[in-house]
């Protein structure tokens, strides 16, 4: 008899997002939270990043999904205490992976799971650096597309992945998830890691 996979709604839009959930054996429903995305006065990062995941959930559990289990996330990139977001134009672009060239910054996700009144959250921390880059790497690097919609300007699944030098953290939380704290939490309402193993032993069958 074939395993059930554990199926969850995800409040995030992103194809990246979904596809690490779906590697994780999870069956997954999309419908993106519509909140307002504005940093609080005096929010840390990591502050900031946890209350997103939480809004998307809770927006999403309000819409008739109260009993099923609800993931909002999101990711940011920091740098020397600022929140950098999706580049505005190829000027914005390079103004950010100027800032990033050979040097260090934070990939912060936030992942809130909300059931009924249970709510759960983590925030994983990544820190990545950058080889120096040149001004026509830069623009080589946006005439590709991938920075367009891409916190920080970069994605490190994609090209993005031949400005990094080093890292230190877990890699899926850059891509958008960490799938090793999402499991953690996945854990905390019953969906345990054997099940979610099975689940994708199930699929390949």
């Amino acid at each position: 008899m074939p395993h059930v996979s554990p199926s969850i709604v995800l409040a995030s839009v992103s194809p990246r997002r979904k596809d690490l959930l779906a590697a994780m054996g999870v069956q997954v429903d999309v419908h993106p939270a519509d909140i307002d995305e504005t940093p609080m006065e005096g929010e840390t990062p990591a502050q900031y990043v946890r209350r997103l995941a939480f809004d998307k959930a809770m927006a999403v559990a309000r819409l008739g999904f109260s009993d099923r289990l609800v993931v909002g996330a999101d990711t940011i990139i920091e740098h020397e205490g600022e929140i950098l977001g999706k580049p505005r134009d190829s000027n914005h672009c390079t103004e950010m992976l100027t800032r990033l060239s050979g040097a260090r910054h934070k990939v912060l996700s936030g992942v809130a799971m909300v059931l009924a009144a249970r709510k759960e959250s983590v925030v994983c921390e990544t820190t990545v650096e950058f080889a120096v880059l040149s001004e026509s790497q830069i623009e080589a690097y946006w005439a590709t597309g991938e920075p367009v919609d891409k916190a920080g300007s970069y994605a490190i699944q994609g090209a993005g992945a031949l400005f990094v030098q080093r890292m230190e953290g877990s890699y899926s939380n850059v891509v958008g998830l960490p799938v090793y704290e999402t499991a953690a939490l996945f854990a905390k309402f019953g969906i345990t890691t054997q099940q979610l193993l099975l689940a994708i032993a199930s699929g390949r069958e």
